[in-house]
């Protein structure tokens, strides 16, 4: 099935989701969530499928999170949001297979959220992280502020968290 906004392959056991809005930096609109939903479902679904890759298109952004341009013009989304929450993925509580997320760029907001949902992040040298909720009045709110300080020293997550300050993915490693 093809996507408008989302690359979804399946080859040797491996599916691949790719967040197709290089333009934007990948940032992820309520029309992005609903089609990630759908292709999560399936990955997770297929038993041929035994590892899923996440990455974005284009060697800018991983994701840069909520499309906040999208959310000033049309507004915030009433109703629920499609099953596993932001990206289709950040309020999944019962993955069993493993998850790598493939971060080429930057990663920011809900693209860190992204991230931070996965299993293993693989980060390019020029990658870069973030959680700049706090600079435009919001809170990391699909799962960052909970699972950033489980990756590194609370106190040092608290920094990030508190102040929107970007990390390097030299400094992410250490």
């Amino acid at each position: 099935m093809a996507y408008e906004y989302a690359l979804y392959e399946k080859k040797d056991r491996i599916a691949t989701i790719t967040m197709n809005r290089p333009a934007v930096m990948n940032a992820i609109h309520p029309p992005a969530t609903a089609e990630l939903s759908e292709i999560w479902d399936d990955a997770l679904a297929d038993d041929n499928v035994w590892i899923v890759i996440l990455t974005g298109a284009g060697d800018k952004a991983f994701s840069a999170g909520n499309d906040l341009k999208y959310t000033a013009e049309k507004g915030r989304p009433t109703g629920p949001l499609p099953h596993g929450g932001f990206g289709g993925l950040t309020s999944r509580t019962d993955i069993i297979k493993p998850i790598i997320a493939a971060v080429n760029g930057v990663a920011l907001g809900g693209g860190f959220e992204l991230a931070l949902a996965c299993d293993i992040i693989l980060a390019a040298d020029h990658a870069r992280f973030g959680l700049p909720e706090p600079r435009v009045g919001l809170v990391a709110a699909a799962g960052g502020v909970h699972r950033l300080p489980r990756r590194m020293p609370l106190s040092i997550a608290m920094g990030y968290m508190l102040t929107g300050k970007h990390m390097t993915a030299q400094e992410a490693h250490q």
